[in-house]
């Protein structure tokens, strides 16, 4: 139960900066996911909307997207950034890099110089029309346009833009950022701009202080935890465990886990129940999930193993939720736990619907009892 006080659930704080750094970064595969993470964890969700936009978009913006742990999207502290990208996302930017090579030599005929020239022509044409779209940037740079076979010879052979491979692969390397997006802030089609360069950091460092980050929101964890969460290897999540000064504990379980020495011990309880959105950071923070999922918890994930909505109380997830289309939020329980839990959770329904008010959202990766709540 201390896992959840220490990553800031509850609602207790107006500072989104307050929120993402208790959390560590964000989980942004799902733009929707990003705000309502942050709605959860404020006191004001109505105005958590506006905190984030100006966070994110500002004329001084405090927090960026960026590509990085499992090859996952995320929004993390600029002033983190240089670490994440680091430990985890430089790696994942040579192998998208690699990859898009090949791609294009296979597709195309076109080699590292063809598309370090491609490149340039991208980041000249972001300098004199910052804030353009994926499409519009292809319209401004025809080679965007130029399309590849993929799976050639098999029955889903398909032609491809190579647009969307390139923005991302520079957007990985941190060359350029999304800007707000061409819509709400649901919307996954963002607007892009160059980039400041990150100031490089070593690597065994920036693997030792998000170490220490995701110790200090979620631990105690163990090596496989911190392991997957990361998507290191066995020796360089030891390593980290060791150079962030983690010291070993026993769990519950018997199990051998990590916490930081100066750990404070845990807060208050959260008060009444907390609805998380689907790939929210705290249901994602574990390899191991069983100790906080009930009975029934089958329902809560998709195919690929992605988290749907949930509700927490007292440090477990007892349920689901999802918004219909007119903008109640329904909700399930997945086992009885008493009438005053139950009028909990309405409260927290409706509080969230209110936030919410005309936005209607709907999970990017959808599992059963999400589309079965909102039929």
């Amino acid at each position: 139960m201390g896992h959840v006080r220490r990553a800031r659930v509850g609602g207790g704080t107006h500072d989104v900066m307050d929120v993402v750094r208790g959390v560590v970064a964000l989980h942004a595969t799902d733009p929707a996911t990003v705000y309502l993470s942050v709605m959860a964890r404020t006191a004001d969700p109505g105005a958590a909307v506006a905190g984030l936009d100006a966070a994110l978009y500002g004329d001084t913006p405090a927090l960026t997207r960026m590509l990085a742990m499992r090859r996952t999207m995320f929004v993390v502290a600029r002033d983190f950034a240089p670490q994440v990208y680091a430990a985890a996302g430089r790696r994942v930017a040579a192998r998208l890099r690699k990859d898009l090579l090949a791609h294009l030599a296979e597709g195309g005929g076109w080699d590292a110089a063809w598309l370090d020239d491609l490149e340039a022509e991208v980041v000249a044409t972001l300098a004199a029309h910052p804030g353009s779209s994926g499409a519009e940037l292809s319209r401004l740079v025809p080679r965007l346009r130029e399309q590849v076979v993929v799976a050639r010879g098999k029955p889903y052979e398909a032609t491809q833009n190579i647009a969307s491979r390139v923005i991302r692969t520079m957007a990985a390397e941190g060359r350029i950022e999304r800007q707000r997006p061409a819509g709400t802030w649901i919307s996954g089609q963002f607007r892009w701009a160059n980039a400041e360069p990150l100031p490089d950091v070593p690597e065994e460092a920036a693997r030792a202080a998000l170490a220490r980050a995701w110790l200090s929101a979620y631990g105690p964890g163990t090596e496989a935890d911190l392991k997957w969460w990361t998507g290191w290897g066995l020796g360089e999540t030891r390593k980290a465990l060791a150079a962030a000064g983690a010291e070993a504990v026993v769990l519950d379980d018997g199990a051998a886990g990590y916490v930081l020495p100066d750990t404070p011990g845990p807060g208050p309880d959260p008060d009444g129940a907390v609805l998380l959105p689907a790939l929210d950071p705290l249901a994602m923070a574990w390899r191991d999930r069983g100790w906080f999922l009930p009975t029934g918890h089958e329902q809560l994930f998709d195919r690929s193993g992605n988290i749907g909505p949930t509700i927490w109380w007292d440090g477990e997830v007892i349920g689901g939720w999802a918004q219909r289309a007119d903008g109640e939020i329904a909700w399930r329980l997945l086992g009885d736990r008493g009438a005053a839990v139950a009028g909990e959770v309405e409260r927290a329904a409706a509080r969230l619907a209110s936030a919410l008010g005309p936005v209607r959202v709907t999970p990017r990766f959808r599992t059963p009892l999400e589309r079965e709540l909102s039929a």
